[in-house]
């Protein structure tokens, strides 16, 4: 297994698709994952610190585990089979672990709230995982929802797996200039 971390969530704005990329914490890949509006909300809101007026659901999550005596331990995405992310919650509950079936958009989501790391089956990495020629085209600093200015400076990537092209063909579409100055703000 090889650990990662939310090194950033990407918009493309002409269709608004969310895009979380997962980064080897010792290494140069990059494992994008295409995920809901809702689910990159909840990341990047955990991410940068956002207060929620009220519990979102991996919030209320997180709460019932620790209320029934339990942890979130780690999250594993361990399987990609015909374009679909799989993963694994680790709950470790008193001398017993338990492994929940979910979704990968919603694992992570309750990762970053339980602060525990998210590990990636090494054959999921070797198939879907892309490496920047340029990575200082996109921002260093992990958990970031950020892109490059130019969207062709990521037109480098690099894959084994020539169905994965959807991925770059997406990286090069987005526009992520300051959300505050798109807004109006």
């Amino acid at each position: 297994m090889i650990e990662t971390v939310v090194h950033s969530i990407r918009v493309q704005m002409h269709s608004h698709h969310r895009l979380v990329i997962l980064k080897e914490l010792h290494g140069d890949r990059h494992l994008p994952i295409w995920i809901g509006d809702f689910e990159a909300q909840a990341i990047a809101i955990e991410l940068q610190g956002v207060d929620s007026p009220r519990p979102l659901p991996y919030d209320v999550l997180k709460t019932v585990i620790g209320e029934l005596g339990g942890s979130v331990d780690r999250v594993l995405v361990v399987d990609l089979s015909q374009d679909v992310y799989y993963a694994r919650v680790v709950i470790a509950t008193g001398d017993r672990t338990v492994e929940i079936d979910s979704r990968p958009s919603d694992a992570i989501a309750l990762a970053v709230r339980a602060g525990v790391p998210i590990f990636v089956d090494e054959s999921v990495m070797e198939r879907a995982g892309v490496t920047l020629e340029n990575d200082d085209d996109v921002s260093d600093e992990p958990g970031m929802i950020s892109s490059p200015e130019r969207p062709e400076a990521v037109a480098g990537m690099s894959t084994d797996d020539e169905r994965l092209s959807v991925f770059r063909d997406f990286i090069n579409t987005l526009d992520l200039d300051d959300p505050d100055r798109r807004r109006g703000n």
